[in-house]
């Protein structure tokens, strides 16, 4: 039997122990806290003192300092590594009216993991995509055009088996993506593609632009409905429509200039055969060399080589002569067809005979978060000089967007002193901030409130046009336009080209781009010569002999300085066509012998490519049903090998080259944020970033969506400590209970010994 005294002894035993514990712990917790804190202080220590940086565990790894411009460095559990390199070349041939680009992007894997590397990049809109080829050592595979599932069924399984693979897929008419499965460590996989496009031609100047960069695109949120099932009883639900399902697709990640230095070096080469004596040639935002091995060619470079792919390359010439052609005819012979690309340029109106037509203008300015830094003061200056521009008998208002809408006045005001001058102050006042909800700034601009036939009524549209739901713009201008006329004005370093022109097609205007404060007054002023003179309209063509397809199937409007430009696949090349229309309220009429014009290359593509877009246009109009446009889509496509967005190209090797067993990590390229736009004006603030890989894309409060980022570029530490992962402070937590519950159950004995 257990007396008082075995009691208390025991008692006092156990508290002993539960102190020496609760001791223990607290002074195993102290001791990781000051273990940590050494630790920083070595590290601190070891990252300023160079010489600590020759570890042998690190001389593999790329150190921060070795990092050349393009090289994108990724930390994992402490380490530096190096990500998968792009570099772009691009080769473009000027024939005449038409050009050939050869774009080659050189995947570099400098890591040790076999990789996917995926990249979302622009080219021209009225491109026509058709030719794919993948370089892996000495081996060139040609891609086949498939069906967009087909093809990427084909990729995939590639893929999966380790075989080297190239996917080409478009994600709107301007933006494609490459993916390049299996390359290996230390690999190097070159992905070309070839395109056919049309010079574009305005009075007496020729052009190309070359987009480099998709800017991010602001995507709305999805919408989420209530629907009611009744009248069978089975109650209500709700369904969620979303205006950007690909909203991933075309959302590649983008690097904070403020961190990263820029990436996907590029070099291009122009080879501009005109076709006639050149005279001035010029590119309006690069640095060029030129050489000139005849009056009628020019090698153009860019002078330092290569430039970040962070703007579109413009380039213009002109003829030495005092005016271009009115005229250009060509012709292309392909399997059992005849295939014809003219431009004829209407003549202008003598300005001393015209009578100035009333005019309602209505301006509409984004001032969203992607037009901060330089795109808010060339769209400010733009419109301010538009505003000048105004005649005292125009009427005209001013809206403003971004995620929110103002509209100046409740209805259009006479263009006097006092209005314009308001105006002036409201346009001078603006600042890039939030999100770009057009569709609702689109919507109101087309409102005609004052309805009256005798005034051309325009709306001039200036904005980056950096939105991801470009079809619910399209059907708002389908549904809305009246007698309104729409004006784009592009603004901006990369602005988004196909919104752009098909907007301005379906508004039966035109696109104008400004891509630097220099270019406001030439620009604006060749737009204002085209507001102020009546359109070339009712336009026909009719062939005399021959049975043609035309492209576009509806004949457009002109404006002044503008050339018609037609497409047409003929049965046979013989006898003439004539084009009739009314300039301003003359008639007009030309008829072109078709044995006059001259050879010209892939004019095939480009009427297969414009019959793509009349099905897309029709779709858009609610004249065609979305199958039978995507059956005339597919049959074009197939048929001459053109990407679309039904059609994909697809290139395997054959032998596998990634060994069984081996993972494979997907690496998303990333792309420059476009020269001029300001990382925080458009992503807001900065997000916390993952140490190893980009972040998923997420939808921000304003709803552009916040696109996978990379690690923030590496700090030159050169030691890696361990991932201790302590629980030092549950020790110490521990400790202090234990010592807590050891002096109560003290407290409550010592009362019990002593009420005995």
């Amino acid at each position: 039997m257990s007396t008082i005294s075995d009691i208390e002894s025991d008692e006092h035993t156990m508290l002993r122990r539960l102190i020496r514990l609760g001791l223990v712990l607290l002074a195993q917790g102290i001791a990781v806290i000051l273990i940590g804190f050494v630790a920083l202080l070595v590290s601190l220590f070891v990252s300023l003192d160079p010489a600590w940086s020759a570890t042998s565990e690190q001389a593999t790894l790329l150190q921060p300092g070795e990092a050349r411009s393009g090289t994108l460095l990724l930390k994992e559990d402490g380490v530096t590594t190096e990500a998968v390199r792009l570099g772009i070349d691009i080769d473009i041939t000027v024939s005449g009216p038409t050009l050939r680009a050869r774009v080659t992007q050189i995947f570099r894997n400098p890591g040790k993991d076999w990789v996917e590397a995926t990249y979302v990049y622009p080219l021209a809109t009225n491109g026509a995509v058709d030719t794919l080829k993948m370089v892996v050592g000495d081996r060139v595979i040609v891609g086949d055009i498939k069906e967009r599932q087909q093809a990427r069924v084909i990729y995939e399984e590639a893929r999966r088996t380790g075989q080297k693979a190239a996917l080409t897929e478009q994600q709107r008419p301007n933006i494609f993506t490459n993916s390049v499965a299996n390359i290996g460590p230390g690999e190097t996989v070159l992905v070309q593609i070839e395109y056919q496009e049309p010079v574009h031609q305005s009075g007496n100047e020729y052009s190309l632009r070359l987009p480099l960069v998709v800017g991010p695109r602001y995507n709305p949120s999805p919408i989420v409905q209530s629907v009611d099932f009744r009248p069978d009883g089975s109650g209500w639900g709700a369904t969620k429509t979303d205006p950007v399902p690909d909203r991933d697709r075309i959302s590649p990640p983008v690097l904070d200039p403020r961190k990263h230095p820029p990436v996907n070096p590029t070099s291009i080469t122009v080879r501009l055969q005109a076709g006639f004596a050149l005279g001035e040639v010029k590119s309006h935002h690069h640095a060029v060399k030129t050489d000139s091995p005849d009056a009628m060619t020019r090698i153009v470079k860019l002078a330092d080589d290569t430039v970040p792919a962070d703007r579109d390359f413009e380039l213009t010439w002109k003829p030495a002569a005092e005016k271009a052609p009115s005229v250009g005819l060509f012709r292309e012979h392909v399997g059992d067809a005849d295939y014809l690309l003219a431009f004829v340029t209407p003549p202008a109106l003598d300005q001393a005979a015209q009578k100035p037509l009333p005019r309602e203008v209505v301006f509409v300015i984004d001032n969203s978060g992607s037009m901060g830094g330089t795109s808010i003061v060339q769209a400010k200056a733009s419109l301010l000089y538009a505003l000048g521009r105004l005649q005292p008998n125009d009427r005209f208002n001013v809206i403003r967007f971004d995620d929110t809408m103002d509209v100046l006045f409740p209805t259009s005001v006479p263009a006097d002193a006092d209005h314009v001058r308001e105006a002036t102050s409201f346009v001078s006042a603006l600042q890039a901030r939030g999100g770009t909800e057009m569709v609702p700034a689109m919507r109101a601009a087309l409102t005609d409130k004052i309805g009256d036939t005798n005034m051309v009524r325009q709306v001039v549209f200036l904005t980056d046009g950096a939105i991801g739901n470009e079809q619910q713009l399209f059907e708002t201008i389908t549904a809305m336009r009246g007698r309104s006329r729409i004006f784009m004005v592009g603004i901006g370093s990369a602005p988004n080209t196909y919104l752009m022109t098909r907007a301005s097609e379906l508004g039966r205007g035109a696109f104008t781009h400004i891509g630097s404060v220099e270019q406001v007054e030439e620009r604006m002023r060749g737009l204002f010569a085209k507001l102020e003179n009546p359109a070339v309209t009712g336009l026909s063509v009719r062939f005399s002999d021959a049975h043609a397809d035309i492209a576009p199937t509806i004949v457009p409007d002109v404006y002044r300085d503008e050339p018609l430009v037609l497409a047409a696949k003929l049965d046979k090349l013989d006898g003439s066509f004539e084009i009739k229309g009314r300039v301003g309220d003359r008639p007009w009429s030309v008829t072109l012998p078709l044995g006059n014009a001259a050879e010209g290359k892939g004019l095939s593509k480009l009427w297969a490519n414009r019959k793509i877009g009349d099905a897309e246009v029709a779709r858009t109009m609610r004249e065609l049903p979305q199958e039978d446009a995507d059956k005339t889509i597919l049959a074009l496509a197939l048929e001459h090998q053109l990407v679309t967005r039904l059609t994909s190209l697809v290139a395997v090797d054959k032998t596998p080259s990634r060994p069984a067993g081996e993972p494979l990590k997907l690496s998303e390229l990333p792309i420059n944020l476009p020269a001029g736009w300001d990382f925080e004006k458009v992503f807001g603030e900065q997000m916390q970033q993952a140490p190893a890989q980009l972040r998923e894309r997420r939808a921000d409060a304003s709803g552009r969506t916040a696109t996978r980022r990379p690690a923030p570029a590496a700090q030159p530490d050169t030691v890696r400590l361990p991932k201790t992962a302590t629980t030092s402070e549950l020790q110490m937590i521990a400790g202090l209970l234990l010592l807590l519950l050891g002096l109560i159950m003290f407290v409550f004995n010592r009362r019990q010994l002593l009420a005995h």
